[in-house]
């Protein structure tokens, strides 16, 4: 029985630590940024989408309805859905978000397009596998948000 207890103690600390190095990766990682200037695509897992570089069905989510003339005037709606501003010029916005246990952190990337008359998203986990819908419902609070004058 003791050896059980001790067995499972070392597997939940090989866990946990797997998870804190994980989020440790995250932390030193940075956004890609843009790519002959546009979003960068989604990679093959199911931890992010994209509305520019339209890639495959499963990372595409619609882009949001451009409302303002410059993304400065969207800071404050990214900064109120608990992001941190990296980067932010008249048309790409950089943000990253962090979870609260481990300390993944998310990218979130805006780039304005004012021919279309959209802002292109891209929201993407740094780390894992797959992101469990994280980062379509947090592209989709953001344009609730926005649509709503916030």
């Amino acid at each position: 029985m003791k050896q059980l207890i001790y067995i499972g103690v070392a597997l939940v600390l090989v866990v946990t630590g797997y998870f804190a190095f994980q989020g440790y990766l995250s932390r030193s990682q940075k956004a890609p940024g843009l790519i002959d200037g546009r979003l960068a695509p989604c990679g093959p897992k199911p931890n992010a989408v994209c509305s520019d570089n339209f890639t495959n069905r499963e990372h595409y989510i619609k882009p949001i309805a451009l409302r303002v003339s410059s993304l400065s005037a969207v800071t404050a709606g990214v900064e109120r859905s608990g992001g941190k501003i990296i980067t932010v010029d008249q048309d790409y916005l950089a943000a990253e978000f962090s979870s609260s246990v481990f300390g993944f952190v998310d990218d979130l990337e805006l780039l304005r397009d004012a021919n279309a008359g959209v802002i292109h998203v891209r929201s993407s986990s740094r780390v894992g596998y797959s992101d469990l819908g994280v980062n379509r419902k947090r592209v989709e609070a953001l344009r609730k948000l926005l649509e709503n004058g916030q």
